[in-house]
């Protein structure tokens, strides 16, 4: 398969009508390239992840927009999720698609590093606000807290996510390595494959403190908050156990689509640095950076439809239930509501009945033996 996708023509991807006539420096001539079936198949996917990332990113600042009820501390860094995640869709996988259609990169090497340096931005932006996220929920489950709704909080920890990302996305513009062509030629990145000592520095400092340490955070934070749970469980175990298996299964699955997104193009990438000389394919190099581009799909369907709020309001915004906004019910819950409710009433009128019924043969009873009494009574005068 990955044969049929390669072409035998060598540096057409890498070549560019640049002003200087030069090409990128990690464009080696000769280099395998995708074929043309192959480009399709990556116009075609990162279609999909344009359009969908983008589209689900949007009702998420609708819903934002729309419910004032969503508008929590916590929720700050879902919207900040949301914005990195669009702003990538808009400003960076258009560019790459449009490249990919045309089988080149199409706007040259200060394109290039423009690109290279919003996606890498924008990507760190959401994985510090998935850790972060990863902190709060940990935090709040585990720490009792007297305080009300504070912004201050949410607010600097979204302001520190992006210094935290131009921190290190912008050295590479001021010399500390460099933003280069990568993959199949139509996207660029950190140039993984100069190999200088500066670039070296720079690849490892990036991913010890933007993927490892993120990763061991996310980690403990999770590990910690089943601790807590099954600790509640062991307490309360039929009330806490479906809690659990629901925070759990969104524990599994946040951590899964975490490493499955980033965890292949990071390794990729330290391959391409520390490795020999081309020992990573175009298609190689392709499937991981697609991974990593999907997390803008995925995180608005794990952070928002996941989250019983957000679910609530987004049946409210298409329409897909007779829920009010002014008495906080969805269509889906309110029946279920409702059937308790209609038990319990039916319960109660039963309950009230027999009581009612056993008052009233109380009564009666009561009066007979009262009436007999009376009779007796009168029976024994008249004797």
């Amino acid at each position: 398969m990955e044969s049929s996708m390669f072409s035998g023509q060598a540096g057409l991807n890498y070549s560019f009508n640049l002003s200087d006539d030069r090409e990128l420096l990690d464009a080696p001539a000769g280099r395998a390239k995708l074929s043309p079936t192959g480009f399709v198949v990556l116009s075609v996917v990162l279609g999909f992840i344009m359009t969908f990332g983008f589209l689900n990113n949007f009702v998420v600042l609708l819903l934002f927009c729309k419910f004032k009820k969503l508008r929590t501390p916590v929720n700050m860094l879902l919207l900040n999720i949301s914005v990195s995640d669009m702003l990538v869709c808009l400003f960076g996988t258009t560019l790459s698609f449009a490249s990919s259609i045309r089988g080149r990169w199409l706007l040259g090497r200060s394109g290039c590093s423009w690109y290279g340096f919003i996606n890498s931005c924008f990507g760190i932006v959401s994985l510090i606000s998935l850790v972060i996220l990863s902190y709060d929920r940990y935090s709040t489950l585990t720490v009792y807290n007297k305080q009300g709704i504070n912004y201050r909080k949410p607010l600097l920890a979204v302001g520190g996510t992006w210094l935290y990302s131009l921190f290190w996305t912008v050295p590479p513009l001021l010399g500390w390595s460099s933003y280069g062509i990568e993959g199949a030629g139509t996207s660029c990145s950190v140039s993984w494959t100069v190999q200088t000592a500066q670039s070296h520095a720079y690849i490892i400092c990036l991913f010890t403190f933007c993927l490892g340490i993120p990763i061991l955070v996310m980690i403990y934070c999770y590990s910690r908050l089943l601790w807590a749970v099954k600790q509640v469980g062991r307490i309360r175990k039929t009330a806490a156990r479906k809690r659990e298996y629901h925070i759990l299964f969104m524990v599994v699955t946040t951590a899964a689509c975490y490493l499955v997104c980033w965890m292949p193009y990071g390794v990729v990438a330290m391959m391409a640095t520390f490795g020999p000389p081309n020992i990573i394919s175009p298609v190689a190099s392709v499937v991981p950076s697609l991974l990593a581009k999907s997390s803008t799909v995925i995180n608005p369907l794990i952070y928002i439809l996941m989250n019983k709020q957000f679910y609530k309001c987004f049946l409210i915004l298409f329409h897909c239930g007779h829920w009010s906004a002014d008495n906080g019910n969805t269509s889906m819950p309110s029946k279920t509501t409702a059937i308790q409710l209609n038990r319990r009433v039916y319960s109660n009128t039963v309950a009230c009945a027999d009581q009612l019924s056993t008052d009233a043969l109380k009564q009666c009873c009561s009066a007979n033996t009262i009436s007999t009494k009376n009779t007796s009574t009168v029976e024994g005068k008249l004797s």
